[in-house]
């Protein structure tokens, strides 16, 4: 292939902005995650006098020591807790990432218990059950580490009832498609949580500390009157010796943790006759240019044009990248790549998707399906080409087609927003909706269906165009006025701190780490090549 150039020269002013501009980014994204991480240590003297160790600190217990972990959603829920941003306490209540458990790749989820004593958050519902879906649609067994206080009733709404019923829908599905899921209880699991055990393949119960009960003794005594103690009703012993609920009995957080990572290394997902998945390429060859130059390639004004080869010879091994259809919609980025060792299609911006480039594009998708070679867009749109050009050469029909591609493909997909994401071009650029297998977010990155200043005057002329049919004229104080609104409105929706507190990502990741984080969720979707035994049912407990 041939080998890409660079134009970039890390000693420009222009770059010395754009890398401090993206260090600041990255800073606040660091200690918005660091606050999150400080709220649940405060926990530790508790966790500690219990004889207990803080979630986090569980969670690397059962990694594979010095392998990767990539950890997901981790600001999910922030500006979503009806907090001012510098009170807003992200993560969800939830720690999830795919991780090496035993030698073998896992969706790894725990309770972040340390915050609220881990009681169930709304975006921490979505967060988990997108977990779920990650783990499911790419054959990876299911961890969780569990420690719950349940709901929070003081906060309680029916929708995220009725909605939270999708955690137990999804563990059944997991089992049933032959994906083991082993659940660790550290602690509560109660109500409705306690189904999380119950539907799991494999349950490992801490002695004296883990609960496990569809009422505990407060609900217990509301409901019926019956008095009885957290032990009798749902105590790890009791589980492990009388209900069958427990499979193994821990003497404490450090041995349960011991036991699960030996419950994965017995099960031996990786061997022979679960058939050869393709591995990635640790000696292949790196980039020729180094990822530290990516903290310059953007730039802090989303409408200056960027050569996105120069985030793709910064990522792909050896920087090698041949293009396809190079004269054809150039402004529509396509071309094949390796990124550790596997093969790759690569879809980029270097301007708006005009007719020729959404022609170019379903063309690219449809070669890279027929070969089986999986997909990376690199999202930096303002969007589909507007005007009557544009339109007199069937924008709409040529997008059209894109965006059936798009949703149609048969490979694995994997979309990170490295700029703008604006407009339909989120959409014919595989954006949350269309289903990639992640989707990642540069700190940078801004995501909206116009840029605030185009919504702001659309509507201005709206106004004035009602108006005048009217016979009447708008005052220029109340159309500046609501142009300021809209701006506003905009502005506070569009940053990828915002969009990734909802979940419309899979995480906010360091420029830098865009090679690394690409190359484990790659290996994460080349398991779906596994041969399981799916059944009628998942596992049921005895």
């Amino acid at each position: 292939m041939p080998v890409l150039d660079t134009s970039l020269s890390a000693n420009a002013p222009e770059y010395q902005a754009n890398s401090a501009h993206m260090a600041a980014a990255l800073s606040e994204l660091r200690a918005l995650e660091q606050r999150t991480r400080d709220a649940s240590a405060k926990a530790g003297p508790s966790f500690a006098k219990r004889g207990q160790l803080l979630p986090r600190e569980r969670v690397a217990l059962l990694l594979d020591a010095g392998s990767p972990f990539l950890e997901l959603s981790t600001l999910a829920g922030y500006l979503q807790d009806g907090q001012k941003p510098e009170k807003s306490l992200p993560g969800g209540g939830v720690i999830a990432g795919l991780g090496f458990v035993s030698n073998t790749l896992c969706m790894v989820v725990a309770s972040d218990s340390g915050i609220e004593a881990g009681a169930l958050q709304t975006m921490g519902i979505e967060k988990m059950q997108r977990a779920q879906d990650i783990a499911l649609e790419n054959r990876l067994p299911f961890i969780n580490l569990g420690e719950s206080a349940g709901a929070n009733l003081l906060k309680y709404k029916v929708e995220h009832f009725i909605l939270g019923g999708g955690n137990f829908y999804r563990l059944a599905k997991l089992s049933a498609a032959g994906l083991p899921v082993v659940n660790v209880l550290h602690g509560s699991s109660t109500a409705g949580g306690a189904y999380i055990p119950g539907l799991s393949d494999v349950v490992i119960m801490v002695r004296e500390r883990a609960r496990a009960f569809l009422a505990g003794p407060p609900l217990l005594k509301a409901a019926t009157g019956e008095i009885a103690s957290d032990e009798e009703l749902g105590g790890a012993d009791m589980h492990c010796s009388i209900s069958g609920l427990g499979d193994y009995l821990a003497d404490d957080d450090r041995h349960a943790i011991a036991l699960a990572r030996e419950v994965m290394a017995k099960i031996d997902w990786n061997s022979s006759n679960r058939n050869h998945i393709p591995a990635l390429d640790q000696a292949a060859a790196a980039p020729r240019y180094p990822a530290e130059e990516l903290m310059g390639v953007m730039p802090a004004d989303i409408k200056t044009p960027v050569d996105m080869r120069e985030v793709i010879a910064r990522i792909v091994d050896n920087s090698d990248f041949l293009e396809f259809k190079a004269s054809y919609g150039p402004a529509t980025l396509c071309g094949y790549a390796k990124l550790m060792g596997v093969p790759i299609g690569i879809i980029s911006n270097l301007g708006p998707i005009d007719t020729a480039g959404a022609t170019k594009a379903t063309h690219f998708i449809q070669s890279c399906c027929q070969t089986r070679t999986p997909i990376v867009y690199l999202q930096n749109t303002t969007g589909y080409m507007v005007g009557k050009e544009s339109e007199q050469g069937g924008i709409i029909k040529h997008g059209s087609k894109m965006i059936q591609a798009v949703s149609n493909a048969t490979v694995p997909q994997i979309t990170v927003l490295c700029g703008a994401s604006f407009g339909a071009g989120n959409y014919g650029m595989c954006g949350r909706a269309f289903g990639p297998r992640f989707v990642f977010s540069w700190p940078n990155s801004k995501t909206a269906v116009m840029g605030a200043e185009q919504a702001a005057g659309t509507m201005a002329t709206v106004m004035q165009a009602s108006a005048a049919r009217k016979g009447i004229e708008v005052p220029e104080f109340m159309l500046e006025n609501m142009k300021k609104q809209i701006v506003d409105t905009f502005e506070s929706q569009t940053s990828a701190f915002y969009t990734s507190g909802l979940l419309l990502d899979d995480g906010v990741i360091d420029p830098r780490d865009t090679r690394q984080v690409l190359a484990l969720a790659l290996s994460a979707c080349l398991q779906q090549e596994r041969s399981v035994q799916p059944m009628q049912f998942g596992v049921a407990r005895p």
